[in-house]
C-alpha cells in the first residue's frame, strides 16, 4: 500500500553518513530498550495521531525464525507475549490492532522479535527494517509529527518509498482453502495419501494436525487462524529408527514428530543435535524429516484460508 509521503525515521544523524549513505557514527544498531526505543514509539504514535490512523492492520506476519530443536527464540515469546487476548493466535494477517498495541508490535520488531507490516488503508503504513530503521508512510506530510520526531532526538528523512513495501512483481499464492479444497483433503485421506495438515498463521510458524481418516477435518478447520497458509502432507512414519539411520553425516532438516500423548511438534535440527534428535525419535510414535529448502520441500497440495466473503487477501508468496 504505497502512500505519497514516506519518512525514514532513525536515530542516525545524516551528518554522520558517508557519501554512499553508510552510517559512520557511534550509535549502536541494537535497541537500547530505553529512552531511544521509547522515542521511536512516540514518533510512530505522533504520525498515527496526525494521519488519523486509530486502527492498523497486521499484514504479512512473520516469526523471526523457524522453531529450533529444543531452543528458545532470541526474543522471549517473539515479542508477542501478552499482546493479544487469545495469545499468539491473535497474530495473523488481517488482525486489527489499535495504536497502543501497534506500538508494542513496533517495540518487538525493534528488538528483533516477530515482524509484520502495519497498515491503515489509505492513511498510514509502518515498516521496521534492520538496524533500527523505521519507515512511515502517510497520506499527508504530517508536519507536526515530523517536528515532534525531531524533538524526540530522531531524524525523519523524506524518501521515495519504503524498501519494505510489498512487492507487486511476484504473484501471490491465491489458491483458496475453500470447500473444494477440503473435499480434496478428505478424498486424499480416504485413499491413504494425506495424513497431516500444516497450518502457518505467520511465516516461520507451523502447527500440525493429524487428519486420520478425515473425520476430524471439521474440528481442525474450526481452530485454524484466519488467512493461514495450509500445506497438506503424507502421514508420519512409524519407522523412526529408519529415519535416523537414513540421515547423512551432515544435515539440516525439520523434524515433525508425534509424542506418546499424541501431540505433534516440529523443529529444525542439524547434525550437532543428532543425539537429541535420536532421543526424541526414540520416544515418538511416528515422525517425518522434511527438507528446509523451498525447492525440495514439496507438500501434496496447498491452500490459503479466504475471508468470509470467499476472497483470499493474505499475500503469501511461494
Amino acid at each position: 500500500m504505497s502512500l505519497p509521503h514516506v519518512y525514514r525515521v532513525t536515530k542516525y544523524d545524516p551528518a554522520d553518513r558517508a557519501p554512499n549513505g553508510t552510517y559512520q557514527g557511534t550509535q549502536d544498531s541494537d535497541s537500547d530498550r530505553g529512552p531511544v526505543e521509547a522515542a521511536y514509539l512516540a514518533a510512530v504514535g505522533a504520525f498515527a495521531e496526525e494521519s488519523g490512523a486509530g486502527l492498523l492492520t497486521v499484514r504479512d506476519p512473520q516469526i523471526s525464525g523457524p522453531a529450533l530443536f529444543g531452543r528458545e527464540p532470541l526474543v522471549e515469546g517473539y515479542g508477542l507475549a501478552g499482546l493479544f487476548p487469545d495469545g499468539l493466535d491473535g497474530f495473523h494477517d488481517g488482525a486489527p490492532v489499535p495504536v497502543p498495541l501497534a506500538l508494542e508490535l513496533v517495540r518487538g520488531m525493534l528488538r528483533g522479535g516477530a515482524w509484520c507490516r502495519l497498515e491503515a488503508e489509505g492513511l498510514m503504513t509502518v515498516h521496521v527494517g534492520w538496524d533500527q530503521y523505521v519507515y512511515v508512510g502517510v497520506r499527508t506530510p504530517c508536519e507536526t509529527a515530523v517536528a515532534r520526531t525531531r524533538e524526540l532526538g530522531l531524524f525523519p528523512e523524506p524518501i521515495g518509498a519504503s524498501p519494505y513495501e510489498p512487492s507487486t512483481d511476484d504473484a501471490y499464492e491465491l489458491r483458496p482453502a475453500d470447500e473444494e479444497f477440503w473435499e480434496r483433503v478428505r478424498a486424499s485421506a480416504a485413499r491413504g495419501e494425506a495424513g497431516l495438515v500444516e497450518e502457518s498463521p505467520a511465516a516461520n510458524a507451523s502447527r500440525w494436525y493429524a487428519i486420520g481418516d478425515g473425520s476430524r477435518l471439521d474440528a481442525i478447520r474450526a481452530g485454524l487462524a484466519p488467512r493461514a497458509l495450509l500445506n497438506v502432507w503424507p502421514g508420519l512414519s512409524a519407522d523412526t529408527a529408519g529415519l535416523l539411520a537414513g540421515l547423512p553425516e551432515e544435515f539440516t532438516v525439520e523434524c515433525v514428530w508425534e509424542d506418546a500423548d499424541g501431540r505433534i511438534s516440529s523443529g529444525v535440527v542439524d547434525e550437532e543435535e543428532r543425539a537429541e534428535l535420536a532421543r526424541v525419535l526414540a520416544g515418538a510414535r511416528a515422525a517425518a524429516l522434511l527438507s528446509i529448502y523451498a525447492d525440495e520441500r514439496k507438500s501434496l497440495f496447498t491452500g490459503v484460508l479466504p475471508d468470509a466473503d470467499g476472497v483470499v487477501r493474505a499475500r503469501w508468496q511461494l
